[in-house]
């Protein structure tokens, strides 16, 4: 799943560059530009230590929705720089099957503690689904190395 974060980053930096208007220099059309390698399935949510915004999760239970998987940690400055744009995604298109899901997973031991995450939600205003990821189950599962990642995932399952 490893050569997939570039595409979506890739991906991420297209659609920020839509919203704010293509360039001169932008000669791809939209279609070649929409064209993505399936880098696998999306995996499993088991192992998440408790959820927060939500029940837990499972894949299943977003079929049929786009979800964008977020891997953050309310320390990373980059984390932190990317929670507006996933909050206004989530608005914008909760209507048209867009899922937000956060996947806090802790660098340092004090962040392990749920009530200093359940803080700083609450004061990141962040109220889309977060799973808390204190043993690093999913940020393996998902073969992650960084935060800020980004996993977008389509209706049928396919990141």
């Amino acid at each position: 799943m490893k050569a997939h974060r570039y595409v979506t980053l890739i991906l991420l930096a297209g659609t920020l560059g839509t919203a704010r208007g293509a360039s001169a220099q932008d000669k791809t059309t939209a279609n070649e530009r929409a064209v993505l390698p399936i880098q696998g399935r999306m995996p499993s949510f088991g192992g998440a230590s408790a959820w927060l915004n939500s029940e837990p999760l499972k894949a299943s239970d977003l079929r049929g929705k786009v979800v964008v998987v977020n891997f953050w940690t309310y320390t990373c400055i980059n984390s932190l720089r990317a929670l507006p744009y996933l909050r206004t995604w989530g608005e914008k298109y909760k209507g048209n099957g867009l899922v937000v899901l956060g996947v806090h997973t802790p660098e340092f031991d004090f962040e392990k503690n749920v009530d200093n995450v359940r803080r700083a939600v609450r004061e990141l205003k962040i109220d889309y689904p977060i799973a808390l990821d204190s043993d690093r189950a999913l940020w393996r599962r998902f073969e992650n190395d960084y935060w800020p990642a980004f996993y977008f995932v389509d209706a049928k399952g396919n990141v």
